[in-house]
């Protein structure tokens, strides 16, 4: 399947995606780490980082979220309590943070990162498993080959420059027709099974722990047979930002 990338399978199972060398923009205080599975033109990039060691950063360049799947990452913000994240815990870096990371050990971690020209919110916000959960918008009859899902997201970060939303969402089973993707969109699985299928006929399937990068545009489908937690990142719309 092209239309997804996976970026990371539980338990450290290989995966089929290449990942390139490389730098997320001029700045990138991950440069020598960061392994890239899809950059767009819309000023966003997803994939891994391997790191070991300690990083001061005075700005943050750009907005990142983080999910950590190996090891354990501390964060540091100014103004905020130190944040520790171990496996399938995530924060979202806020454009202009000054920040401080430390890892003693090799940690691993995936990405889904956007520039941004004007940042409004700093800091460090946690993704959170437990979330507060609030009902939001369940799909058209017309997409769906059974019952309407009752879905719930709680969005605890948003850029509106970037058009960037990060949050953690969950839903019932559901199944859906192959669609183009109407967003940009980073998830990383924390409870149940979804098949994505593709246009070509081949199948997906993503368990709790596994973690998936699909871009706009790509036609996928959706099948899930119990109750799908995630945390996600999506791109509403294109951003014109040039990253620094």
């Amino acid at each position: 399947m092209s239309a997804a990338f996976v970026l990371h399978r539980a338990e450290g199972a290989p995966v089929s995606t290449a990942f390139r060398r490389g730098a997320f923009g001029r700045n990138d205080p991950f440069a020598r780490h960061r392994e890239i599975a899809w950059e767009g033109p819309d000023a966003m990039a997803a994939g891994r980082v391997s790191f070991i060691g300690e990083l001061a950063v005075e700005r943050f360049p750009h907005i990142e979220t983080i999910v950590v799947v190996e090891g354990t990452l501390t964060l540091e913000a100014a103004g905020m309590a130190p944040l520790e994240l171990g496996p399938h815990e995530g924060a979202v870096i806020g454009c202009g943070t000054a920040l401080r990371m430390r890892a003693e050990f090799r940690t691993r971690f995936l990405f889904c990162a956007a520039a941004c020209a004007r940042p409004t919110k700093t800091g460090l916000t946690p993704l959170r498993a437990d979330a507060d959960f609030k009902p939001s918008a369940t799909l058209p009859a017309e997409v769906l080959l059974g019952p309407a899902p009752a879905c719930r997201s709680d969005n605890v970060f948003s850029e509106d420059d970037a058009a960037y939303k990060a949050g953690t969402w969950d839903s019932t089973p559901y199944h859906r027709i192959i669609l183009p993707h109407g967003v940009n969109e980073f998830m990383h699985l924390l409870a149940g099974s979804v098949q994505f299928a593709a246009p070509d006929g081949s199948v997906l399937s993503l368990n709790a722990g596994d973690a998936l990068f699909v871009p706009r545009g790509a036609p996928i489908g959706w099948e899930s047979r119990e109750r799908v937690a995630k945390f996600y990142v999506v791109q509403n719309v294109q951003s014109s930002v040039e990253r620094d």
